[in-house]
Protein backbone atom coordinates (compact mmCIF):
# COMPACT_ATOMS: atom_id res chain seq x y z
CA UNK A 1 0.00 0.00 0.00
CA UNK A 2 1.38 3.39 -1.02
CA UNK A 3 1.94 5.58 2.04
CA UNK A 4 3.24 8.98 3.07
CA UNK A 5 5.52 11.18 1.01
CA UNK A 6 8.97 10.89 2.59
CA UNK A 7 10.98 12.98 0.12
CA UNK A 8 9.73 15.77 -2.10
CA UNK A 9 11.81 18.04 -4.30
CA UNK A 10 10.62 21.48 -5.40
CA UNK A 11 12.09 23.02 -8.57
CA UNK A 12 15.47 21.46 -7.83
CA UNK A 13 18.28 22.86 -9.94
CA UNK A 14 22.01 22.12 -10.19
CA UNK A 15 24.38 24.04 -12.42
CA UNK A 16 28.00 23.10 -13.18
CA UNK A 17 29.62 26.16 -14.73
CA UNK A 18 27.52 26.77 -17.83
CA UNK A 19 25.89 23.32 -17.77
CA UNK A 20 22.50 22.81 -16.13
CA UNK A 21 22.49 19.16 -15.00
CA UNK A 22 19.09 19.33 -13.25
CA UNK A 23 16.53 22.00 -14.11
CA UNK A 24 13.36 22.58 -12.07
CA UNK A 25 13.08 18.92 -11.02
CA UNK A 26 10.10 18.12 -8.80
CA UNK A 27 9.42 14.54 -7.71
CA UNK A 28 7.91 12.69 -4.74
CA UNK A 29 9.10 9.46 -3.11
CA UNK A 30 6.46 7.59 -1.10
CA UNK A 31 6.71 4.79 1.42
CA UNK A 32 5.54 1.55 -0.17
CA UNK A 33 6.64 2.57 -3.65
CA UNK A 34 9.55 1.74 -5.95
CA UNK A 35 10.07 4.91 -7.96
CA UNK A 36 12.31 4.26 -10.96
CA UNK A 37 14.39 7.07 -12.43
CA UNK A 38 14.97 6.58 -16.16
CA UNK A 39 16.80 8.44 -18.87
CA UNK A 40 19.67 8.21 -21.34
CA UNK A 41 23.26 8.86 -20.28
CA UNK A 42 23.65 12.52 -19.36
CA UNK A 43 19.97 12.92 -18.50
CA UNK A 44 20.75 14.04 -14.94
CA UNK A 45 19.87 10.88 -13.01
CA UNK A 46 23.12 10.66 -11.05
CA UNK A 47 23.01 14.38 -10.32
CA UNK A 48 19.51 14.03 -8.88
CA UNK A 49 20.36 11.08 -6.67
CA UNK A 50 23.43 13.00 -5.43
CA UNK A 51 21.24 16.01 -4.63
CA UNK A 52 18.88 13.79 -2.64
CA UNK A 53 21.70 12.12 -0.70
CA UNK A 54 23.55 15.37 -0.02
CA UNK A 55 26.63 14.46 -2.06
CA UNK A 56 25.83 17.55 -4.13
CA UNK A 57 24.29 20.83 -2.99
CA UNK A 58 21.46 22.30 -5.02
CA UNK A 59 22.02 25.55 -6.89
CA UNK A 60 18.39 26.40 -6.18
CA UNK A 61 15.15 24.69 -5.19
CA UNK A 62 14.40 22.51 -2.18
CA UNK A 63 14.67 18.97 -0.89
CA UNK A 64 12.04 18.21 1.76
CA UNK A 65 12.10 15.17 4.04
CA UNK A 66 8.78 14.52 5.78
CA UNK A 67 7.94 18.15 5.22
CA UNK A 68 11.20 19.56 6.62
CA UNK A 69 13.68 21.43 4.45
CA UNK A 70 16.94 19.43 4.31
CA UNK A 71 18.39 21.12 1.22
CA UNK A 72 21.59 22.12 2.99
CA UNK A 73 22.12 19.06 5.20
CA UNK A 74 25.30 17.00 4.70
CA UNK A 75 25.22 13.32 3.63
CA UNK A 76 26.01 12.33 7.23
CA UNK A 77 23.13 14.40 8.58
CA UNK A 78 20.75 12.95 5.99
CA UNK A 79 21.83 9.44 6.94
CA UNK A 80 20.99 10.18 10.56
CA UNK A 81 17.45 11.29 9.76
CA UNK A 82 16.70 8.24 7.61
CA UNK A 83 18.09 8.57 4.07
CA UNK A 84 20.37 5.79 2.85
CA UNK A 85 22.01 5.32 -0.53
CA UNK A 86 24.07 2.82 -2.48
CA UNK A 87 26.52 3.60 -5.28
CA UNK A 88 27.16 2.35 -8.81
CA UNK A 89 30.44 0.80 -7.70
CA UNK A 90 30.45 -1.65 -4.82
CA UNK A 91 31.30 0.27 -1.67
CA UNK A 92 32.30 -2.18 1.08
CA UNK A 93 35.24 -2.92 3.39
CA UNK A 94 36.71 -6.03 1.72
CA UNK A 95 38.99 -7.01 4.62
CA UNK A 96 36.18 -7.06 7.19
CA UNK A 97 33.57 -9.74 7.65
CA UNK A 98 30.01 -9.26 6.46
CA UNK A 99 28.93 -8.77 10.08
CA UNK A 100 31.69 -6.23 10.75
CA UNK A 101 30.73 -4.23 7.67
CA UNK A 102 27.15 -3.95 8.93
CA UNK A 103 28.28 -3.31 12.49
CA UNK A 104 30.41 -0.37 11.34
CA UNK A 105 27.44 1.08 9.48
CA UNK A 106 25.20 0.69 12.53
CA UNK A 107 27.77 2.35 14.75
CA UNK A 108 27.89 5.33 12.39
CA UNK A 109 24.69 6.41 14.14
CA UNK A 110 26.76 7.01 17.30
CA UNK A 111 28.61 10.26 18.08
CA UNK A 112 31.89 8.25 18.08
CA UNK A 113 31.33 5.78 15.20
CA UNK A 114 34.96 4.75 14.73
CA UNK A 115 35.08 2.72 17.96
CA UNK A 116 34.45 -0.29 15.74
CA UNK A 117 36.15 -2.91 17.87
CA UNK A 118 35.01 -1.72 21.30
CA UNK A 119 33.48 -4.09 23.82
CA UNK A 120 30.29 -5.66 22.44
CA UNK A 121 28.35 -4.24 25.36
CA UNK A 122 29.11 -0.78 24.03
CA UNK A 123 27.19 -1.43 20.81
CA UNK A 124 24.43 -3.69 22.11
CA UNK A 125 21.67 -1.26 21.02
CA UNK A 126 22.82 -1.77 17.43
CA UNK A 127 22.83 -5.58 17.44
CA UNK A 128 19.20 -5.63 16.38
CA UNK A 129 19.88 -3.30 13.44
CA UNK A 130 22.73 -5.52 12.22
CA UNK A 131 20.71 -8.71 12.65
CA UNK A 132 17.76 -7.20 10.80
CA UNK A 133 19.95 -5.97 7.94
CA UNK A 134 21.52 -9.41 7.50
CA UNK A 135 18.11 -11.08 7.61
CA UNK A 136 16.52 -8.73 5.07
CA UNK A 137 19.38 -9.27 2.62
CA UNK A 138 19.63 -13.05 3.16
CA UNK A 139 23.26 -12.85 4.33
CA UNK A 140 22.92 -14.49 7.73
CA UNK A 141 24.67 -17.68 6.61
CA UNK A 142 27.77 -15.78 5.45
CA UNK A 143 27.88 -13.22 8.27
CA UNK A 144 31.36 -14.32 9.44
CA UNK A 145 32.86 -14.54 5.96
CA UNK A 146 35.21 -11.82 4.76
CA UNK A 147 33.57 -9.47 2.29
CA UNK A 148 36.23 -10.08 -0.37
CA UNK A 149 35.35 -13.78 -0.35
CA UNK A 150 31.77 -13.15 -1.46
CA UNK A 151 30.47 -13.43 -5.01
CA UNK A 152 29.76 -10.19 -6.84
CA UNK A 153 26.03 -10.61 -6.25
CA UNK A 154 26.56 -11.18 -2.53
CA UNK A 155 28.78 -8.10 -2.36
CA UNK A 156 25.95 -6.04 -3.83
CA UNK A 157 23.62 -7.58 -1.25
CA UNK A 158 26.13 -6.62 1.42
CA UNK A 159 26.17 -3.04 0.21
CA UNK A 160 22.40 -2.99 0.63
CA UNK A 161 22.76 -4.55 4.09
CA UNK A 162 25.23 -1.81 5.06
CA UNK A 163 22.68 0.81 4.06
CA UNK A 164 19.90 -0.99 5.96
CA UNK A 165 22.02 -1.21 9.10
CA UNK A 166 21.70 2.59 9.39
CA UNK A 167 17.91 2.05 9.65
CA UNK A 168 16.84 4.33 6.77
CA UNK A 169 13.32 5.18 5.72
CA UNK A 170 14.39 6.10 2.17
CA UNK A 171 16.64 3.97 -0.05
CA UNK A 172 18.42 5.67 -2.95
CA UNK A 173 19.74 2.79 -5.05
CA UNK A 174 22.12 3.60 -7.90
CA UNK A 175 22.30 0.63 -10.30
CA UNK A 176 22.04 -2.14 -7.68
CA UNK A 177 21.99 -4.82 -10.42
CA UNK A 178 25.19 -3.63 -12.11
CA UNK A 179 27.42 -6.56 -13.12
CA UNK A 180 25.00 -9.21 -11.91
CA UNK A 181 24.04 -12.38 -13.71
CA UNK A 182 20.43 -13.36 -14.31
CA UNK A 183 19.97 -15.37 -11.10
CA UNK A 184 21.71 -12.75 -8.98
CA UNK A 185 19.48 -10.03 -10.44
CA UNK A 186 16.36 -12.04 -9.63
CA UNK A 187 17.58 -12.48 -6.06
CA UNK A 188 18.19 -8.76 -5.64
CA UNK A 189 14.76 -7.90 -7.04
CA UNK A 190 13.15 -10.25 -4.54
CA UNK A 191 15.07 -8.53 -1.73
CA UNK A 192 13.81 -5.15 -2.91
CA UNK A 193 10.24 -6.39 -3.07
CA UNK A 194 10.59 -7.42 0.56
CA UNK A 195 11.72 -3.89 1.51
CA UNK A 196 9.28 -1.71 -0.36
CA UNK A 197 6.38 -1.99 2.11
CA UNK A 198 8.39 -0.21 4.82
CA UNK A 199 10.58 2.08 2.71
CA UNK A 200 10.47 4.60 -0.11
CA UNK A 201 12.82 3.35 -2.83
CA UNK A 202 14.32 5.40 -5.65
CA UNK A 203 15.83 3.06 -8.24
CA UNK A 204 18.28 4.03 -10.97
CA UNK A 205 18.84 0.99 -13.17
CA UNK A 206 19.59 0.28 -16.84
CA UNK A 207 18.01 -3.20 -16.94
CA UNK A 208 14.62 -2.22 -18.34
CA UNK A 209 13.06 -5.66 -17.87
CA UNK A 210 13.98 -5.52 -14.18
CA UNK A 211 12.77 -1.93 -13.82
CA UNK A 212 9.37 -2.60 -15.37
CA UNK A 213 8.95 -5.73 -13.26
CA UNK A 214 9.31 -3.90 -9.94
CA UNK A 215 8.56 -0.18 -10.30
CA UNK A 216 5.25 1.31 -9.14
CA UNK A 217 6.04 4.72 -10.56
CA UNK A 218 8.55 6.16 -12.99
CA UNK A 219 10.17 9.49 -13.72
CA UNK A 220 11.83 9.89 -17.12
CA UNK A 221 14.53 12.56 -17.44
CA UNK A 222 16.04 14.04 -20.59
CA UNK A 223 18.71 16.76 -20.65
CA UNK A 224 18.28 17.49 -16.95
CA UNK A 225 14.51 17.94 -17.17
CA UNK A 226 11.62 15.72 -16.13
CA UNK A 227 9.91 14.54 -19.30
CA UNK A 228 7.24 12.48 -17.56
CA UNK A 229 6.25 11.00 -14.21
CA UNK A 230 3.58 8.31 -14.36
CA UNK A 231 2.79 4.63 -13.98
CA UNK A 232 4.99 2.08 -15.80
CA UNK A 233 2.12 1.32 -18.18
CA UNK A 234 1.71 4.95 -19.22
CA UNK A 235 5.45 5.49 -19.49
CA UNK A 236 5.79 2.41 -21.69
CA UNK A 237 3.10 3.62 -24.08
CA UNK A 238 4.22 7.25 -24.23
CA UNK A 239 5.39 8.27 -27.70
CA UNK A 240 7.55 11.03 -26.23
CA UNK A 241 9.34 8.55 -23.94
CA UNK A 242 9.81 6.04 -26.73
CA UNK A 243 11.41 8.65 -28.93
CA UNK A 244 13.56 10.17 -26.19
CA UNK A 245 14.75 7.03 -24.44
CA UNK A 246 13.12 3.67 -24.92
CA UNK A 247 13.31 3.60 -28.70
CA UNK A 248 10.64 3.63 -31.34
CA UNK A 249 9.36 0.18 -30.36
CA UNK A 250 7.61 -0.41 -27.06
CA UNK A 251 9.58 -2.29 -24.42
CA UNK A 252 8.68 -5.98 -24.30
CA UNK A 253 6.53 -7.24 -21.43
CA UNK A 254 8.57 -10.48 -21.36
Amino acid sequence: MIGEVLIRTVDLRRVFGGLTANDQVSIELRRGEVHALLGPNGAGKSTLINLLSGDLVASSGQVLYRGQDITHLSPHERSHIGIGRSYQKTNIFPGLTVHENCRLAAQSREPRPWRVFSDAAKWAPYRAAVAQALHLTALEDVAQRRADQLSHGQQRQLELAIVLATQPQVLLLDEPLAGMGFDESLRMLELLRGLVATHAILLVEHDMDAVFSIANRMTVMVNGNVLMTDTPENVRSSRDVQEAYLGTEEVSHD
